[in-house]
This record gives C-alpha cells, sequence and structure tokens, in this order.
C-alpha cells in the first residue's frame, strides 16, 4: 500500500475508531486474487469484543463507501483485534501486557522471557521465571535494550498460581522492591 493511500486511509478511518473508544493499531491492504482485502487492526485497554469488531466494520465500510479511498476495485473488509501473540511496539502494548509473559530479543543478540509486572515511559519491570527448582528474579528492561517483544501464550502456569493478574499487591511490591534494591546495589 502505498503511503498516500495508507495516510488518507488512517485520516479517514482513526476519527471514527477513536470515537469508538479504540485505537487504530494497523491498516493493511494486500491482494487476494483479484480482489483486495482492507485489514483494520484495532484494540483498548480492554480488549476488543466481537460486537465492537462488527459495528465499527459496518460504520468504516459506510464511510469508505462515501468516500474514494479505496479507489474503484472490489475489496474485503476486515475489522480484527491483534490476538493473543502480538507484538509490543508501543507503551500502551506493554502497559496491557502486565501479568502476562513476554519474549524479549535485545538488541544485544540476547533473549528474554519474562513476565511483565509494570511499564512506565523508560521500560519495564519484569519478573523472570525461575528454572528447576530455583526462585523468579527482578529485572528491569530499558525499552532502548529492547529489539523485538512479543506476548507469549500460556496455557498453563507451573505454579499453578497467577498471583499477579489476579491483582495480588504484596506480589507485586515484593517484585518491585527487588528491582529497586538490585538497581541500588
Amino acid at each position: 500500500m502505498s503511503t498516500t493511500q495508507s495516510d488518507r486511509l488512517r485520516g479517514l478511518l482513526e476519527p471514527l475508531v477513536s470515537a469508538k473508544d479504540l485505537d487504530l493499531e494497523e491498516i493493511e491492504v494486500s491482494r487476494a486474487g483479484r480482489r483486495r482485502v482492507l485489514r483494520i487492526v484495532v484494540d483498548s485497554d480492554e480488549g476488543v469484543e466481537l460486537d465492537a469488531c462488527a459495528e465499527l466494520s459496518r460504520a468504516a465500510s459506510e464511510l469508505l463507501d462515501e468516500s474514494d479511498a479505496m479507489g474503484e476495485d472490489e475489496y474485503v473488509l476486515e475489522v480484527t483485534s491483534p490476538g493473543a501473540e502480538r507484538p509490543l511496539t508501543a507503551l500502551r502494548h506493554y502497559r496491557r501486557a502486565t501479568g502476562r509473559l513476554a519474549r524479549l530479543q535485545l538488541h544485544d543478540g540476547g533473549e528474554v522471557v519474562a513476565r511483565i509486572i509494570e511499564a512506565d515511559e523508560e521500560g519495564i519491570d519484569t519478573e523472570i521465571p525461575g528454572v528447576k527448582g530455583r526462585k523468579p528474579t527482578a529485572r528491569r528492561i530499558a525499552f532502548a535494550e529492547i529489539a523485538k517483544a512479543r506476548v507469549e501464550i500460556e496455557f498453563s502456569r507451573k505454579d499453578g498460581k497467577n498471583e499477579i493478574t489476579q491483582g495480588s499487591q504484596d506480589n507485586r511490591d515484593d517484585i518491585l522492591n527487588d528491582i529497586q534494591n538490585e538497581e541500588e546495589a
């Protein structure tokens, strides 16, 4: 998709998406046989319900039909959410992934799989799971260190509990204190 078409589509659709209290994550136009596919990826802090995608699809379809942003050729419109293994590219993505496991590719070539505890403008506080009975360790990772990041799907946690995502403030505070103590040492 040309930058001009991408910019026009974003300019047209972003106000509509924002009015529905959603974030416009991505716009993609691709070919599927003779037709084009316009995929609109949206998200929010609470996630995206199927009904919200359907409602946005109807509104976007009307808006696109009234404009010439897609030209005369036929196209298929898809409105979707980023999915379970979404890439993390913005602060809001990291904040939404708090309590989730993430795979982080670092600029130095290393890789870290860690649970995101908290995110701020500079980076993330993480808990790296312990291996072979060892306790988890806390680590602060600056955004400048991260080349790529993606949420990992967890089918079950080995310890059988999900303290962080269940809102255990004590556990969260302990991990943040560990990170602060390591930084001071």
